[in-house]
């Protein structure tokens, strides 16, 4: 599962605050939770249409999973699927690359095509 990178749906705001202060804690959500939430490619699109539904402004973080470390853990979740949660913090130098994650006119977030394949 490490081979492949993860990726994590947070406001750009957040995301250049914590990128300038050298670490990323997560969101109120992650930060409730006790884990940053990350996705697989196959998870990811849902997890947007569930978790981040009509929320504009948002980035997509794509990250290397084996950078993270050991604090990163691969738990059951929705539909009984592993999941990656991280118990730490991302350091910016994880982070591959940071992507708009724009709403269509669908009111659905439009993907970057390395996340759902050139032909989305």
């Amino acid at each position: 599962m490490l081979e492949q990178p993860i990726f994590h749906m947070c406001p750009r705001i957040d995301w250049e605050t914590a990128s300038a202060e050298g670490t990323y804690a997560g969101g109120s959500d992650d930060r409730r939770d006790g884990f940053i939430h990350f996705s697989t490619a196959e998870q990811v699109v849902e997890s947007a249409t569930k978790h981040r539904a009509g929320q504009d402004g948002l980035v997509l973080l794509t990250v290397d999973a084996v950078a993270l470390g050991s604090d990163l853990k691969w738990e059951r979740s929705r539909g009984d699927a592993l999941f990656p949660h991280l118990y730490g913090t991302v350091p910016p130098s994880a982070v591959l690359r940071v992507d708009d994650l724009p709403l269509g006119d669908d009111g659905l977030h439009v993907f970057p095509a390395h996340v759902v394949g050139a032909d989305a």
